[in-house]
């Protein structure tokens, strides 16, 4: 039985928060951020394996993102989760590649790939100029997915950076999102965007998850489920799971300013019923591209432009970034399909009106 029809939550006449979504409603509504998936779903060598997963990658602008670099931060809500990157992320306050997300035991694989595709692009990396740090973000999708087979290989993570385009993203059990569960429904990449104005200026913030998390009877958007939901099984066993949330913004911030703006996401993410679980690893990276960072300057002193936090706006950003949040994580579940996979396991789809 499959009646579910994928479509964004907005399309069902569920209406998240009072700011004004951007025209793709996706974190592809920042300028310059494209977005790539690759999804694998196939039965594996031996009994009752499965490849349930995928990669998806995140890239801040279109050109060479090592040598052209952007602001970005990160916010640690939970910390049971196994990414890359992030310390020197926080230390340095720039991104140099594409931000990936996979699966737990896809992180080493995702990382290779990702460093041999930013090598070939910058053969001076690890030569005359520094090494590169690579960012990736992982969910554990072991319910469907056969982890221990290790079907991500270096190779898709390659293949998502080069299909990742500025086109509204592909959202639900996609990608990196094939395999999640989310409040015992299928769960997966879900996207949203806020359009911010204030004094004759226009911003923009974009979301997209990676959701895998929470239990049915956790889920706080009741209302917006079909009386019929009873016939519609959620697993009645979940583990904490996890979620990995990517914002982008087009607003020019400074590193501090924007991991400010970043832990608003965790705002959103409690509003559908999360309590950051023991064993969730629940984190934001946040990137804004109102600048690029050359990696090699003469320049002794740089000038840049940052808004000011005691403006109203930057309110209006703590808004955007919750209700974007928010709004992606439901859009996650609203787009994803019922999906089955190793072990003959079946994840539902939500049943949303």
């Amino acid at each position: 039985m499959e009646y579910h029809t994928p479509k964004k939550v907005r399309d069902r006449g569920i209406v998240i928060g009072r700011l004004p979504v951007g025209e793709k409603n996706c974190i592809t509504d920042v300028e310059g951020v494209r977005v790539g998936h690759v999804t694998l779903d196939y039965p594996m060598d031996g009994l009752d394996d499965y490849a349930c997963t995928g990669v998806t990658a995140i890239l801040p602008h279109g050109g060479n993102l090592f040598k052209d670099k952007v602001t970005a931060a990160s916010c640690v809500l939970n910390g049971f989760g196994k990414t890359t990157g992030l310390f020197q992320v926080n230390e340095l306050g720039v991104i140099e590649s594409p931000i990936m997300l996979t699966n737990t035991f896809g992180v080493p694989a995702v990382t290779q790939g990702t460093l041999q595709y930013m090598l070939k692009e910058n053969p001076e990396i690890g030569d005359t100029t520094g090494t590169i740090n690579v960012v990736v973000g992982e969910c554990n999708d072991s319910h469907l997915n056969s982890i221990r087979r290790f079907p991500v290989q270096p190779e898709h993570a390659i293949e998502a950076i080069q299909k990742a385009s500025s086109h509204v993203a592909s959202e639900g059990a996609i990608g990196a999102g094939k395999g999640m569960v989310c409040f015992g429904y299928k769960g997966g990449i879900g996207s949203s965007s806020r359009m911010i104005e204030a004094g004759g200026h226009s911003f923009t913030v974009g979301c997209l998850v990676l959701s895998n998390f929470g239990k049915k009877e956790e889920f706080r958007e009741w209302e917006y489920l079909l009386r019929r939901e009873e016939s519609v099984p959620a697993l009645s066993k979940t583990t904490d799971g996890s979620i990995i949330l990517v914002l982008a913004t087009d607003a020019p911030l400074s590193s501090r300013q924007l991991q400010r703006v970043v832990k608003r996401c965790g705002i959103g993410l409690g509003r559908t019923g999360s309590h950051f679980s023991h064993g969730s690893g629940d984190i934001v990276i946040g990137i804004t591209t109102a600048r690029k960072i050359p990696h090699s300057t003469d320049e002794l002193i740089e000038i840049r432009s940052q808004l000011r936090e005691d403006h109203p706006l930057f309110n209006q950003l703590f808004t955007g970034a919750a209700e974007a949040a928010e709004e992606a994580i439901l859009n996650s579940l609203s787009q994803a399909v019922t999906t089955k996979g190793r072990n003959g396991h079946v994840v539902h789809a939500c049943p949303l009106q």
